[in-house]
């Protein structure tokens, strides 16, 4: 075949690459499952995969379709791919269907959205309106909140759309008082998502394969724009996107997935790691390749890892190696509660001068975990960051701005509209907006045209309509604008025009903080300059918590498990190796969630490049109670690791070493080689409550700690 090259040689492109790698390049035609371990370099070879079918000729960048799930990660792609090509790495029009999943159904949905019945302007909501717009039907509806909480109707609503299933089959299905409180919700939630033109994220893709499995022209047109589909992370692909990916894949079966099943963690989200198992069934004539030369960890932070997922029955075969070396044991650390688990944990960090902040990671099962981390790294003046806390675009500062624009460029945003009524204040309180509100459906009036006609509505108050004709001018004068202004230009007009900078100062330190949020909008709206409003926009309502991740500055990052995957770290402490907390409580009865568990722990060991450490504790204060766990079986799954325990943050004790236990009882005197003398004043099995004489009170485990009976 004779092909035209672009661009850097595609000989170039192979320079670099491993065996495998290489052959996973060159493959381009059919179906091809690339199998990437972890630290296996799948990223490098999927972008040199997109760079060589486009040097060769193979393809122009619009016909390449390639879904990876973070915006961040698309991002780096594309710019990767510019550059292995010979383009500017900074053009975000270049590769277009290069992107997440929502990203790329937008964009099929502001072409076609008209054929499902909706305006090619539809706002997108995201997770907070959909709570927001939860909480209203269940109002209408008269729905305990206390029994039927918001957020859990809208877990349902989203579950059930992942699975695509519509508000009559749920309600068909739905049994007991939270199903037919959750079928009333999700029909009266549906019906304020339409007549706000309004889509949320389950519907980006939901919609869009509505639309590809109903209408064959549109699915053909579609099929033949793209002459190649990959897809990155495939083992996180839920059913809605496993329908999808099969709708936009044509009859050349140009189809290469990427992933690793033993890294499939978000089943609690719809994924089906399954998918992945099941390509070869899919698609026959399939090309398996695997990658499995890590280029991340050690040898035996890859060996302790294999040891713990070995055990699941339901994964691929493949087994990591590295030439990087053995490296350093895996230690496992045994303390005896949360807080001298974080004392063990910030103590070594401060005993690595030479090391930054940022090398280090510490993981955990749940949030709730890292209260007393944070409260030892307080203490010590520990540099740290939560990955994982209140987002960027979740804060209420930045969403008021962003819902003035998105009202302003689609006033049919009713969820927006109830946002920027009375804020910054203005006069208006609820009962003017219900009286406004009640109006406008009346006299079948967008808000707009209402806004125009406040003085023809009984029932408000002077105030109140000064308020909304305030109001009513802001927005037409900002909508008049914004095909000319910058993103940068318009936010910063309107945030000027309101006066919000200084509604938002209080003379306190969180008023700043939001003062300095805002302002930061202004940068973000720097980076979409050429993407228009609508650009803008869309991007900002695309952006998902994994893509908010950055550590910024030099500090010690704290994340759970989940949270960590795509990451690496020098360092990494995996904290809470207690069976009922990691393996969770949930998975002790359950094979196929325990599967999972061990996914979970693996991907947090794999995080590791020089140093892994494992701690648990004897007895853990959590969720307002005290729990004396043993230790996690995934311990046990690890062999030739060095293991070690601690009985106090700043002492490790060898569990080789022979040790004395004294027998104790209430009132005995003792002697402790690090805090001196003390007294017992209760005991409870091995844990004793002893008060010293120069270091207060300390629970101690005596079956490790150096002490003797006086």
């Amino acid at each position: 075949m004779t092909v035209r090259k672009s661009g850097r040689l595609s000989s170039d492109l192979l320079a670099g690459l491993n065996p495998q790698q290489r052959r996973a390049v060159k493959t381009t035609e059919g179906p091809l499952l690339i199998l990437a371990g972890a630290g296996s370099g799948k990223t490098k070879t999927l972008t040199h995969r997109i760079a060589y079918i486009l040097a060769t000729g193979l393809a122009e960048p619009s016909e390449i379709l390639a879904v990876t799930f973070t915006n961040k990660a698309a991002g780096e792609m594309r710019a990767r791919v510019a550059q292995l090509t010979g383009h500017n790495p900074d053009n975000r029009a270049y590769m277009p269907f290069l992107g997440t999943f929502h990203a790329v159904c937008v964009r099929i949905l502001r072409q076609d959205a008209e054929s499902i019945g909706f305006s090619r302007s539809f706002v997108i909501w995201d997770e907070a309106d959909r709570l927001a717009a939860v909480k209203q039907v269940s109002k209408e509806h008269k729905i305990d909140e206390k029994k039927f909480p918001a957020r859990l109707l809208a877990s349902m609503i989203s579950g059930a759309k992942n699975e695509m299933v519509t508000p009559a089959e749920f309600a068909q299905v739905s049994e007991g008082p939270l199903g037919q409180a959750a079928a009333k919700a999700f029909q009266s939630y549906e019906m304020l998502l339409k007549s706000s033109n309004s889509l949320d994220f389950d519907d980006l893709i939901g919609k869009t394969v509505e639309l590809l499995s109903h209408y064959p022209s549109v699915r053909a047109s579609w099929q033949a724009q793209f002459k190649y589909v990959m897809i990155d992370e495939y083992q996180d692909t839920n059913s809605a996107q496993y329908k999808l990916v099969k709708l936009l894949t044509g009859s050349h079966k140009n189809i290469a997935v990427v992933g690793d099943d033993w890294q499939s963690i978000y089943s609690w989200r719809g994924a089906d790691f399954r998918n992945i198992l099941n390509f070869e069934k899919d698609y026959p004539s399939a090309v398996v390749i695997k990658l499995e030369q890590n280029y991340r960890s050690t040898k035996r932070i890859l060996e302790a890892a294999h040891g713990v997922i070995k055990h699941n029955q339901n994964r691929s075969k493949k087994k990591l190696w590295t030439a990087a070396g053995s490296g350093l044991p895996v230690q496992v650390v045994q303390v005896l509660s949360e807080r001298e688990e974080a004392e063990a944990i910030a103590q070594h960090i401060q005993n690595q001068p030479a090391q930054r902040y940022r090398d280090f990671a510490v993981l955990y099962r749940t949030n709730a975990q890292s209260r007393a981390i944070e409260d030892v790294f307080i203490r010590r003046g520990l540099p740290y960051k939560i990955v994982g806390g209140v987002r960027f675009y979740d804060r209420k500062e930045i969403k008021d701005v962003i819902a003035y624009a998105r009202f302003i460029f689609q006033p049919d945003d009713s969820l927006s509209f109830e946002r920027i009524a009375n804020t910054p204040s203005r006069g208006l309180g609820a009962k003017s907006l219900v009286v406004f509100n009640n109006w406008k459906r009346q006299s079948n009036l967008g808000h707009l045209e209402a806004l125009t006609r406040v003085d023809e509505i009984a029932g408000l108050t002077l105030r109140a309509r000064a308020g909304l004709s305030q109001l009513a001018d802001i927005l037409s004068s900002f909508r008049a604008q914004m095909e000319e202004l910058t993103p940068h230009q318009f936010i910063e007009g309107l945030i000027r025009r309101l006066d919000y900078l200084r509604w938002l100062e209080d003379g306190t330190p969180q008023g700043e903080a939001r003062i300095e949020n805002v302002r930061e909008l202004l940068s973000v709206a720097d980076e979409f300059e050429n993407l228009g409003l609508s650009g803008f926009l869309e991007e900002v309502s695309l952006l998902t918590e994994a893509d908010d991740r950055r550590t910024g500055g030099d500090s010690v990052v704290l994340m759970t498990l989940h949270s960590s995957k795509g990451l690496e770290f020098p360092t990494v402490f995996i904290t809470g190796l207690e069976e009922t907390l990691l393996p969770h409580s949930r998975a002790l009865y359950d094979q196929a969630e325990m599967e999972e568990e061990r996914r979970l722990m693996y991907v947090g060991m794999t995080r590791a490049r020089r140093e892994l450490y494992l701690t648990y504790a004897t007895g853990r204060s959590l969720y307002g109670g005290r729990s004396h766990n043993i230790p996690s079986r995934f311990l046990a799954d690890i062999e030739g690791s060095k293991t070690y325990t601690t009985s106090q943050a700043d002492l490790l004790v060898s569990d080789n070493e022979p040790h004395y236990v004294p027998e104790l009882s209430q009132g005995d005197f003792i002697k402790h080689r690090l805090f001196g003398r003390g007294t017992v004043v209760n005991l409870d099995g091995e844990l004793a409550t002893v008060t010293f004489d120069n270091q207060g009170t300390k629970v101690i485990n005596i079956a490790f700690a150096p002490l003797e009976k006086l």
